[in-house]
């Protein structure tokens, strides 16, 4: 196959245009040329992006430069579908009748309607579901309730794309049914303007100077960074990563049967699961020339390097606490979803000004789930509890302290702003908006906010099992007998409690002695069982220091110097493709040492992104010479709103740990701290502990 030598990435909508400022959730577009990778692009409606494609198509035609183009949307359905809409099973006949049936401006489009009407061929509860519109479809369910699919929910290659989304479903979090609906009339039209230069993979031979290809990002991709747009990033990254790939890789990921259905690049056909890419071997390789490592350098390394290694599950809301969302939730609702009452009391229609007023009563009265069904004349008011919706004719409420009530009537004193102890409709949450971000781990409160704009399930990433080894001969486990040289294995169980504060699933996997054949064994063992592996001991470079020799002779050893205090020494490397963590085997250090490096560096992996700990300046209750070259940092509490420091700065004193309730930081430089001189003290609490 003939190489290509531009590739671009478009990540489409099915919205309404976005307006002139760049932002999410709208078109994006990049483009690479020979290698060269040009600065994403927004396009804010689908008839700016078609006349872009068409340029671009027309550029790279009269260059004689072979283009390969991806769209993030399915360019076919579930089996059956095309033959029951067109009479054939041709996937390309199916684009031809969508681009006959659907309208689409840059503020307004009929896909709700025409999924409605697709419905009512087959008894109107689906194969679509999900209504983003507040005006009623009929045969358009605005939720799974009753909802009924004569096909299957997923294509083969959704089956094996674990997080990957259904085009059933129109609206709400992970809808991409109006992407496609959308996205499919552009790509014919654009393969009628080209006729015969187009090739639509992988219905089509890719013997055309340009191919339209399925692609979708989040096969591949982590959490973007916290200072760009996700979208405009995600096409970047996936042109970068397609325009990389080796020619031969390229062509056989494009080797695929899926005449009906279409398929997603990338995704192997004989693969009956799907997980992350494993991390590159040299992922934690130091710049050349670099061998002793600021902190600040070594936090920018890994959170540049490292990226999510957890895959993605749909899971119900419920038991969704202190997972990490997979991607952004959408309010399937508004809430409130009604204009409703915030007292109990008595309402009617407009102010009142100052003065006394008597207002006569409307039969029957109004409720949180039982509604007035009728309209409350002018001039007259109504009973109305908490909650309720507003009838017809209220959008004021009197406290019920306020008012004196009579059978037939009501009398109380003005003023009384119209609007007053009303919740408007939308005021919280709208219908639409992004109401919990990617990334997010995910509280109490995130649950119910979800639960409350009607999203019953949320897709979140599998939690980050995490292995725990200790390392050397001089450890003996609590309740044996360590004898007059041993000690007892302090940082494991310590280890073990800091993970699973964190929210990660620790697994315990003992200790191993200063014997490189068992601890093999034992880091095969691990990586077996966890996401990552985190180790204390031996991660220096001395006669007995056995699990950085270990990764060393395994070619995926890193050693980091790095200039902080306590610690020095961290082992980094990869084993079967599990990044490892080799921690120093003194207690204090080796808990430094997590909170500082392994602490964001596992959140990243678990998807969560990268966050630093909150600090705050307060007084020193202490005094402190400090050389330059290292941070430092000591065991610190707060009493009486001073940060006092542990008597000892000794790596060894476990006490110390136990004794503080944070960490004073003290920079790279020299410093003499005095009593009442403002020092950055960060709270065990802001690590997550």
């Amino acid at each position: 196959m003939t190489p290509f030598q531009t590739i671009a990435m478009v990540d489409w909508s099915g919205g309404n245009d976005t307006g002139p400022k760049p932002r999410k959730d709208a078109i994006w577009a990049c483009v690479i040329r020979a290698g060269a990778c040009e600065a994403p692009i927004y396009l804010r409606n689908r008839a700016r992006a078609e006349v872009w494609l068409g340029d671009l198509i027309e550029t790279e035609l009269a260059a004689g430069r072979r283009l390969m183009l991806g769209f993030d949307f399915p360019f076919g359905y579930p089996a059956g579908f095309a033959r029951s809409i067109t009479g054939t099973d041709d996937p390309l006949t199916l684009w031809e009748w969508f681009a006959d049936h659907i309208e689409d401006a840059p503020d307004h489009n009929n896909r709700f309607d025409l999924a409605g009407q697709i419905n009512r061929r087959f008894g109107g509860v689906g194969p679509f579901w999900g209504n983003g519109l507040k005006r009623d479809i009929v045969g358009l369910p605005r939720t799974k309730t009753g909802y009924q699919n004569p096909f299957p929910d997923r294509r083969a290659v959704e089956e094996l794309a674990k997080g990957s989304f259904t085009c059933w479903q129109m609206s709400g979090a992970g809808a991409v049914g109006g992407q496609v609906m959308m996205g499919l009339p552009v790509l014919t039209r654009l393969r009628h303007r080209f006729a015969g230069q187009i090739a639509a993979w992988p219905f089509e031979a890719l013997d055309k100077p340009v191919a339209f290809v399925e692609i979708w990002p989040s096969l591949t991709l982590g959490t973007s960074p916290a200072d760009r747009i996700r979208d405009a990033w995600q096409v970047e990254h996936v042109a970068r990563d397609l325009a990389g790939l080796p020619a031969e890789e390229l062509t056989r990921r494009l080797t695929v049967e899926a005449p009906e259905e279409g398929w997603i690049l990338g995704v192997d056909q004989n693969r009956s699961t799907i997980a992350p890419p494993p991390l590159r071997n040299d992922c934690f390789a130091l710049p050349a020339g670099v061998s002793w490592t600021p902190v600040d350098d070594a936090l920018a390394l890994l959170r540049d390097r490292l990226r999510a290694v957890t895959s993605i599950e749909e899971i119900p809301v419920m038991d969704a606490m202190g997972r990490v969302l997979a991607e952004d939730c959408i309010a399937l609702r508004s809430n409130p979803p009604q204009a409703n009452t915030a007292v109990d009391g008595y309402g009617f229609s407009g102010g009142l000004p100052e003065g006394a007023h008597v207002l006569p009563l409307a039969d029957g009265r109004a409720a949180a789930g039982a509604a007035f069904a009728g309209t409350v004349p002018a001039g007259h008011a109504i009973r109305i509890l908490t909650g309720a919706t507003l009838p017809e004719g209220v959008d004021t409420i009197a406290l019920q302290e306020d008012v004196t009530v009579e059978p037939d009537r009501i009398a109380l004193n003005g003023p009384l702003k119209q609007g007053a102890n009303a919740r408007q409709a939308g005021e919280d949450v709208a219908q639409g908006d992004i109401v919990l971000e990617a990334s997010r781990v995910l509280s109490a409160a995130d649950l119910a906010l979800a639960t409350a704009v009607g999203i019953a399930r949320l897709r979140v990433r599998k939690p980050l099992k995490v292995a725990v080894l200790s390392t050397g001969d001089e450890l003996t486990d609590p309740g044996e007998d360590a004898g007059r040289d041993g000690i007892y294995d302090a940082n494991r169980p310590m280890l073990l409690a800091t993970l699973r504060a964190f929210g990660f699933e620790a697994v315990d996997v003992g200790r191993v002695g200063d014997d490189r054949a068992a601890l093999r064994q034992r880091l095969d063992a691990a990586a077996q069982e966890a996401d990552a592996i985190l180790t204390s001991g031996g991660a220096s470079d001395g006669d007995e220091d056995h699990m950085s020799a270990v990764l060393r002779d395994a070619g995926a050893m890193q050693e980091w110097r790095i200039a902080i205090k306590p610690g020095r020494p961290l082992a980094l490397g990869l084993w079967q493709d599990k990044p490892v963590f080799g921690l120093p085997g003194n207690p204090v250090a080796a808990l430094v040492c997590t909170l500082i490096f392994a602490r964001p560096a596992l959140a990243q992996l678990a998807g969560a992104g990268w966050s630093d700990p909150q600090g705050f300046d307060m007084p020193a209750a202490f005094e402190k010479r400090k050389k330059p070259g290292r941070r430092e940092y000591l065991r610190a509490r707060v009493r009486e709103g001073r940060v006092e420091v542990f008597a000892s700065e000794g790596s060894g004193r476990i006490s110390g740990l136990s004794w503080a309730e944070g960490l004073v930081e003290l920079g790279d430089g020299a410093c003499h701290i005095r009593p009442g001189d403002a020092v950055r003290y960060i709270p065990y609490v802001s690590f997550g502990l």
